[in-house]
């Protein structure tokens, strides 16, 4: 074995001494000026958060206590003009001393006594906006220059660094008020002891009682808590008072499992549960939606530019196992990337696994068999056309044993419908030939026919309920316009919507229409042929006239077999805003002018399909005539205004119909979904109602005044209805 030189070992111990002697001598005289050095920092920390932030910070007193920990008393900051947003009465803080060493800083015990976090917004002032205040420049540096993986990492690392290893806390307030809403959280006890979390929250003065428990060790980043509700459910109530959102549950669970950080990617695995959720919203569904179990193993990883739910993440639902996959991408272009996958499931698990009052017509149905679902959303932002999507749910020997609530088969014999008009049941008829008024298909047009399966549902009779390309086309659509423009809906899914389900626009009504038209169209319920003579007698064709035989008679005084080829794409283009059929006319009786486009537009994709013959002069337009006794209830009106009234209803309006001069501004997803009203509807209104009186006498210009503003008072009406005003 080789012997070390002992000039070498000598040198080795020389060394060491010499470094530990530097390092005792400065210790010594850090230690010896510590609290100098402390106020320093404390007052450079001040001068920061009055220059940059505008916080005037005060603090009582501040020292050290023992070798590691700095005690605070009588801390207040205020932000300047603006309400005091926090006060402590005492604050004792200890770092670890290994991890300072390297430049981190690492709790390890804190002490917090009688404290008070008030946040406000009123009036549109918030005490705490200087949160969200960084600099042009910082912002732009790291929007070119950020790597989210290493910013995750340290994040993360920060928030558990600042989780200390022993928690003594008492008597911590936080509140908070707005114009509408004031909430507070008074944590009368929170501690943490040799890795175990235990709190004590009373909510709103004692309505509540909350618990923080489990599991805490931070520094091994593993965390295991739980959040409940003494003796009762956890409302929150912020989000009811502030978005009329009623949320609670028993207890939610999140576990922080593993967190890595290598090749680039910053890995962090988690779990989250939670026991008897309800969700209650009218944008989301008409009744409380309540799942009694449910539970996500998220693994999230991050990328240089990319955050994604990696696809070994497993969503749990009563007995569903879903596989998602989720990815957003940042730069150079915002690219979105959804995959969602199951493995061959019981059906009757899947009808099982339901939400309590999410889906009504399938309560208590049988079936037998196995169903398996797929999606690929694929959306780069910069070429919106080019959107990729799939879904598909297919089936393995699935029969219906038994129907639930709803008889899916009632359509293929007489049954009574009963439409809504503002949620109100109007007077209800029968489907079939008990009544005078239903008419067969085969005495149905082929014109009409024709023409309203071109503008609604092109390949009707070889697509299964879907359209994908329609579907594709949609979300194009409504990317490029950022608002909720166009819908992807089908004859069938039309028909399914005014059959069986009311008229509630709600998410979960419209996830219920999907799944109805795919057991429909799955499972040879009903043929194509009866599907379309229901969907002909049943839907809406302007007020309180409800199928082709009341619509027909109506508009042109003629049966539904004598319509003609400009008659039926006139019919065809009310469809989507059935209640505006009469201002496509003019007092004459014949249509206006701004319907030219649609009529050549319908009329060569119709010829397209072999429907009709090519005409280059307006496949029937000028031959529309709306009957005499009907004409004098056409004022007259400017075109635009016209043209405006014509584009309101229309839920799913999918229909190329051309764009009006003035388009009235629809509100989006989230006002929908959150009632917020749109407050251009009423400037619109007003520039909308301006006539032009060249050449009108002044009894002329009364006249269309009085007109103006009755149809004004109907389109307001129509409008605040609908929650637009």
């Amino acid at each position: 074995m080789r012997r070390f030189n002992p000039k070498y070992i000598r040198i080795a111990r020389i060394a060491i001494i010499a470094i530990v002697t530097l390092l005792l001598i400065g210790g010594y005289i850090i230690y010896a000026k510590r609290e100098t050095l402390l106020q320093n920092i404390i007052s450079k920390a001040k001068l920061k958060a009055k220059s940059e932030y505008n916080l005037d910070v005060k603090i009582g007193s501040a020292h050290f206590i023992g070798l590691s920990t700095v005690s605070f008393s009588d801390i207040t900051i205020v932000p300047e003009h603006k309400d005091s947003l926090l006060r402590i009465n005492k604050f004792d803080v200890g770092v670890k001393l290994m991890p300072l060493l390297f430049g981190n800083i690492k709790l390890a015990n804190v002490v917090l006594d009688n404290a008070h976090l008030n946040l406000t917004d009123i009036k549109g002032i918030k005490n705490f906006d200087f949160l969200f205040k960084k600099k042009k420049d910082t912002i732009q540096e790291k929007k070119s220059h950020a790597d989210l993986a290493e910013l995750a990492n340290n994040l993360i690392k920060q928030v558990l660094y600042k989780i200390p290893d022993d928690l003594d806390m008492k008597n911590f307030l936080v509140t908070f008020t707005n114009d509408s809403t004031s909430v507070n959280l008074l944590t009368q006890t929170a501690s943490i002891r040799d890795g175990k979390l235990s709190s004590t929250i009373k909510v709103d003065n004692g309505i509540a009682i909350w618990h923080f428990d489990g599991k805490m060790h931070p520094s091994d980043k593993n965390i295991d808590v739980r959040l409940y509700a003494e003796g009762k459910k956890l409302d929150i109530p912020i989000i009811e008072k502030r978005y009329h959102l009623k949320v609670n549950f028993d207890t939610i669970t999140t576990r922080l499992e593993k967190m890595e950080n290598s090749g680039g990617i910053t890995k962090i695995y988690g779990y989250w549960s939670v026991r008897n959720l309800l969700i209650s919203h009218p944008g989301l569904s008409a009744n409380d939606i309540i799942v009694p179990s449910g539970s996500i193993d998220a693994n999230v990883f991050v990328g240089e530019n990319y955050v994604s739910l990696d696809s070994t993440s497993q969503i749990h639902l009563k007995k569903l196992t879903i596989r998602p996959f989720l990815k957003y991408e940042i730069n150079p272009v915002k690219i979105y990337s959804v995959k969602i996958n199951t493995d061959w499931i019981n059906a009757q698990d899947v009808f099982d696994s339901f939400s309590d009052g999410l889906f009504d017509s399938f309560t208590g149905i049988k079936v037998i068999g196995k169903v398996k679902y797929h999606l690929n959303l694929f959306l780069d932002s910069s070429q919106p056309d080019s959107v990729k999507f799939e879904s598909g749910l297919a089936k393995d020997n699935l029969k219906i044993i038994s129907y639930g609530k709803t008889d899916l088969r009632k359509l293929n014999n007489a049954f009574v419908y009963t439409p809504y008009e503002k949620d109100k049941a109007m007077p209800s008829r029968i489907i079939g030939p008990q009544n005078p008024n239903y008419t067969p298909l085969n005495d149905i047009s082929p014109n009409l026919r024709n023409a309203v399966m071109t503008a609604e549902d092109p390949s009707f009779y070889t697509n299964h309920g879907f359209e994908e390309k329609s579907i594709r086309k949609s979300i194009a659509t409504n990317i490029k316009q950022k608002k909720f423009k166009r819908g992807g809906s089908t004859i069938s899914m039309q028909l399914v919507k005014n059959a069986f389900l009311n008229r509630q626009k709600t998410l979960a009504r419209k996830a219920e229409e999907i799944l109805i038209v795919w057991m429909i169209e799955n499972n040879n319920i009903m043929s194509k042929n009866r599907m379309l003579e229901v969907y002909f007698n049943i839907i809406e064709w302007g007020h309180n006239i409800y199928g082709i035989n009341e619509a027909s008679h109506y508009y042109f005084d003629k049966s539904p077999s004598e319509l003609t080829l400009g008659e039926s794409i006139y019919l065809a283009s009310i469809v989507p805003h059935p209640k505006t059929g009469l201002y496509s006319f003019l007092p004459d009786g014949s249509l206006r002018p701004s319907l030219q486009k649609y009529f050549n537009l319908i009329g060569k994709m119709m010829a397209g399909h072999g429907w009709t013959q090519p005409d280059s002069t307006g496949y029937g337009y000028s031959s529309v005539r709306l009957k005499e006794t009907l004409r004098n209830e056409i004022a007259p009106l400017p075109s635009a205004l016209a043209d405006s009234l014509l584009k309101q209803g229309g839920e799913d309006d999918d229909t190329p119909i051309i764009e009006p001069a003035q388009v009235e501004k629809k509100p989006n997803f989230l006002q929908r979904l959150f009632g917020k009203k749109d407050t251009t509807a009423k400037k619109e209104q007003k520039n909308a109602t301006e006539i032009d009186t060249a050449g009108k006498t002044p009894k002329q210009i009364r006249q269309e005044k009085r007109a103006l503003k009755k149809l004004e008072k109907a389109r307001q009406k129509e409008l605040k209805d609908k929650g637009l005003l």
